[in-house]
C-alpha cells in the first residue's frame, strides 16, 4: 500500500484587509501518496497558491495540521521546518527561476552541492534527471539558449535533484504553449510515477488536470473532487 508523503488535515487560513476577514481556506483535508500526481484547480484568487505554500512549510496555517512522510510538522520551529523543506520537498513555479549564468546541468548540480553532495554524485544525478526530461543534448546550454519548455524541464529536474518525497508545482506550464505544456506535463507525471515522488500540482489547464491521478477543485475555501 502506498504511504502518504503529504497529509493536510483541517487547514484553515484567513487574511485581513483592514477590518475585513477573508476566509481563504475553510477546513481543507487532503493526502498525497507516494508516486501519485494530484491536481488542484480553481479560479485565480481561490487559494491554490496559499494551500501550496502551507503544504510546502513556507506559511503557517491559522488552524490545522501538516504532516510530511507521517511526521507532524506544523508546530515545529522555523529551523526544523526549513530542514524538512530542504530534505523532503521540491518546488516548481510558473517561471523557472534558473540561474542565468549556469548551464542546465550546473543548475541541477547546484542544489545538491548546497546539500553537501560531492560533485561526482551531483553530476551523476543531474545527468540522470536531465536525460529523463529529454535534455541529454542540452546539458551545456545556459537558460538563455533554451526554449521555454526546456527551461521548465530543467527546473523540474532541479526540484527533484535532492530526491524529495514531495513535489509542489504552482502553474508549472502557465507560460507555455499547448504542445509544450503537454510535453512538460507528460514528463513530470512520468517522473513522479517512476521515482515514487508524490506531486501536488496547481493549474488552470483543465485538460492537463484531467490527466492526473486525482484532481480537486478549490472553490469558496473548500475542496471537491473533480
Amino acid at each position: 500500500m502506498m504511504s502518504a508523503v503529504l497529509s493536510i488535515e483541517d487547514i484553515h487560513q484567513t487574511f485581513y484587509q483592514g477590518e475585513t476577514a477573508i476566509e481563504v481556506l475553510k477546513g481543507i483535508t487532503l493526502a498525497v501518496q507516494a508516486g501519485e500526481v494530484v491536481g488542484l484547480v480553481g479560479q485565480s484568487g481561490s487559494g491554490k497558491s496559499t494551500l501550496l505554500h502551507i503544504a510546502g512549510l513556507l506559511e503557517r496555517p491559522e488552524k490545522g495540521q501538516i504532516s510530511i512522510n507521517g511526521k507532524a510538522i506544523t508546530s515545529n520551529r522555523d529551523g526544523a521546518r526549513t530542514r524538512e523543506r530542504l530534505s523532503h520537498i521540491g518546488f516548481v513555479y510558473q517561471f523557472h527561476h534558473l540561474l542565468p549564468e549556469f548551464t542546465a546541468l550546473e543548475n541541477v548540480i547546484m542544489p545538491q552541492r548546497i546539500a553537501n553532495q560531492t560533485w561526482e554524485k551531483a553530476e551523476e544525478r543531474g545527468l540522470l534527471l536531465l536525460d529523463k526530461m529529454g535534455l541529454s543534448n542540452r546539458l551545456d546550454h545556459i537558460p538563455a539558449e533554451l526554449s521555454g519548455g526546456e527551461q521548465q524541464r530543467v527546473a523540474i529536474a532541479r526540484a527533484l535533484a535532492n530526491k524529495p518525497t514531495l513535489l509542489l508545482a504552482d502553474e508549472p506550464t502557465g507560460n507555455l504553449d499547448e504542445k509544450t505544456s503537454n510535453i512538460v506535463m507528460d514528463e513530470l507525471i512520468s517522473l513522479s510515477h517512476d521515482t515514487g515522488v508524490g506531486a501536488l500540482i496547481a493549474t488552470h489547464n483543465m485538460d492537463l488536470a484531467d490527466r492526473m491521478d486525482r484532481c480537486f477543485t478549490l472553490t469558496d475555501g473548500k475542496l471537491s473532487a473533480r
